[in-house]
């Protein structure tokens, strides 16, 4: 696991190569171990890398790193987990290798294979390649987006990062803010690729890599998400059962391999839990497993991730956060999370890896599993009542729509029922998007504009899309709800978190707390052909009976007894409501005092100072709102001073 960051220009190039120092510096909690830099005056290329080394742990594997015929270079972040089988077909091709590293494998197999050796590999990968060949930086990024790839394009320039703040100390980078971003991000809680929050800065998507010549930029896709057809299913129990079994085992497994010490992330929830059993299945010694609790017992798993570690026979090490230790967190936030971030389980997330890190270079997490296996109650609870309204007959909710327009409109907005948010655009139509949106916005699009000053571009919004008559952009929810329209309910929702909260948030979460203090995370769950199998299952193999992961619970059922799991869901979250309260308190109120935020003049005051005193008095929990005002205002602080 590393850090990459690199530039193509055709101007100033001795300005950018020392930029490029910088860069790379400015990445070196991602890789503690060495920093190399590569560069070419004649064609304007440069690469830079810092290396966390996990396998070959020799000199040897320093990049950036060039083929056997010296004709491509390479810096790349990540691992691909069957470098051993690729490298043997290699050498059979006549291939040379000087080390042991997955590296040399990747840039061998482009020479041999070219952009389809992209398809071949299996593992989480961000990579930077230059063809001297073909003249052309090639940028390629793993399937689900485990690994983060930042670039920024002038219709000139190209510069690419792990990070933004690498981005950032590049002289042609400009810090203009995106104005559609911010909107995006007091919606969600984080900015959906492929924005970012500056102008002219994207993430590449999961999947796909970028061509550039010179002149052309070319984004194009190398693997997508399996289409769903009933004529791919496994709909027998005991088939899929054994499948899964077989192929997590195998996953887990690859993922094993290591020159450096490992262990694992338990929380004691399903998938972590399902993660080490199969560790200390496949393992002759027993896994570390390490996990967080806290004092309030609504949010403390601790004591269920000790009972399975100790069933398993893992040797498990466990530490209780307190307010003070979240405290001494919150202001590194924003030099980690170097775009606005604001999700609160990003602080337990550091402080296990922290913890981790203490002992292991390498760590398995359960990531991925609520997405696959139907594993939220949201997911429930929206193909249910979407169900029922699309089962009205038309003639009957238009009637309804007559009914309700005669009640005051401020009754309505005020309606706090579950089932208001599912009735349709004029209540004719379950409007999929809509309906999945205003569910997972902490800030709609009413509250929005009540505490953001600043003018909202109507074609960011996809809520207003009603009040134009021109054509927008559709946003990436749409898309992925019109590309999966012909799906079961269910797997349309997963996909579409599989497609976005999955990669910009949760695995943008994870790999920035655990590579701040350079610790590598391996995800076995997300490894595609888990992916390309669980397409396959039906729904009644996810959910059952009011509860998700149906298969995977009894599948875990083989390796712990069910008492140690089955039970309600636990979100890895922290009092974030209480702490606003009381320890949090003088913070809150400082970065979103009323002068502050005048003298700004993003967001209305007033508007915050009455969410505050809500949620001080204990009026409204505005705990989700007021962490994502914060969260912007000491981002702000951090990178626009």
């Amino acid at each position: 696991m590393c850090g990459i960051a690199g530039f193509a220009t055709p101007h100033k190039f001795t300005q950018f190569q020392n930029d490029l120092e910088k860069a790379v510096s400015a990445l070196s909690h991602r890789g503690p171990d060495a920093d190399g830099v590569w560069s070419d005056a004649t064609f304007g290329i440069g690469l830079g890398h810092r290396r966390l080394a996990v396998i070959d742990l020799s000199p040897a594997g320093k990049q950036p790193m060039s083929s056997d015929d010296q004709m491509a270079q390479i810096a790349y972040n990540g691992e691909v987990y069957n470098f051993q089988t690729l490298r043997t077909t290699l050498a059979q091709k006549g291939r040379r290798f000087r080390t042991d590293t997955d590296t040399e494998v990747i840039v061998n197999a482009y020479r041999q294979w070219g952009v389809s050796c992209f398809e071949r590999f299996n593992g989480m990968f961000a990579i930077a390649l230059w063809d001297r060949e073909k003249k052309q930086l090639l940028l390629a990024r793993d399937r689900l987006g485990i690994k983060p790839l930042y670039y920024y394009f002038d219709g000139q320039t190209l510069l690419f990062a792990s990070e933004l703040k690498a981005l950032m100390k590049f002289s042609a980078f400009r810090r203009d803010i995106d104005e559609d971003a911010l909107p995006l991000f007091l919606h969600y809680q984080y900015i959906p690729a492929p924005k970012s929050i500056f102008k002219n800065t994207y993430k590449l998507p999961p999947g796909c890599y970028a061509q550039f010549d010179g002149r052309q930029l070319e984004i194009k896709r190398y693997w997508d998400f399996p289409a769903i057809t009933p004529s791919t299913r496994i709909n027998r129990t005991d088939d899929a059962l054994e499948q899964l079994d077989n192929l997590l085992t195998r996953c887990v497994a690859d993922r094993l391999i290591s020159d450096a010490p490992l262990g694992a992330l338990l929380s004691g929830g399903i998938d972590s839990s399902m993660v080490v059993a199969l560790m200390q299945k496949v393992s002759a010694t027993p896994v570390q497993t390490f996990s967080i609790g806290f004092r309030e017992p609504e949010y403390n798993e601790a004591p269920w991730a000790a009972k399975v570690a100790s069933h398993l026979g893992a040797r498990h090490t466990e530490l209780y956060a307190d307010p003070e230790d979240a405290l001494n967190l919150i202001p590194k936030l924003p030099e980690i999370y170097d775009e606005p971030f604001a999700d609160s389980s990003a602080i337990p997330t550091l402080l296990v890896s922290q913890l981790a890190r203490s002992k292991v270079t390498v760590a398995l997490s359960g990531d991925g599993g609520d997405e696959q296996f139907c594993g939220y109650v949201r997911y429930h609870s929206t193909a249910a009542m979407a169900d029922v309204f699309n089962k009205v007959p038309i003639l009957l909710r238009q009637h309804l729509a007559r009914l309700l327009s005669r009640l005051p409109s401020q009754w309505i907005a005020n309606c706090y029922s579950p089932w208001r948010r599912f009735l349709p655009q004029r209540y004719q139509v379950a409007n999929f998007t809509d309906k999945w949106e205003k569910m997972i916005r902490i800030l709609d699009k009413n509250r929005l504009q009540d505490i953001y000053r600043m003018t909202i571009n109507l074609w960011s919004d996809p809520e207003l899309h009603t009040l134009i008559n021109r054509r927008r952009p559709a946003s990436a929810y749409e898309n992925c709800f019109e590309q999966s329209e012909t799906w079961p309910t269910l797997a349309r929702l997963m996909y579409t978190d599989q497609r976005t909260y999955l990669p910009d948030a949760l695995l943008t979460k994870v790999d920035r707390a655990s590579m701040s203090v350079a610790l590598e995370v391996r995800v076995p769950l997300l490894d595609h052909r888990i992916v390309e199998f669980t397409a396959k299952l039906p729904e009644h193999l996810k959910y059952q009976n009011g509860t998700g992961k149906y298969l995977l619970q009894k599948l875990l059922a083989r390796y712990l007894p069910r008492q140690l799991f089955e039970r309600p869901k636990m979100g890895f979250g922290v009092p974030l409501d209480r702490w606003l309260r009381h320890e949090l308190k003088e913070l809150l109120t400082d970065y979103l005092s009323y002068d502050r935020l005048q003298r700004q003049g993003v967001f209305n005051p007033s508007e915050v100072e009455r969410k505050i005193k809500a949620h001080l008095t204990g009026q409204a929990n505005e705990q989700y709102r007021l962490w994502a005002l914060l969260m912007w205002e000491m981002w702000h602080e951090k990178w626009m001073n």
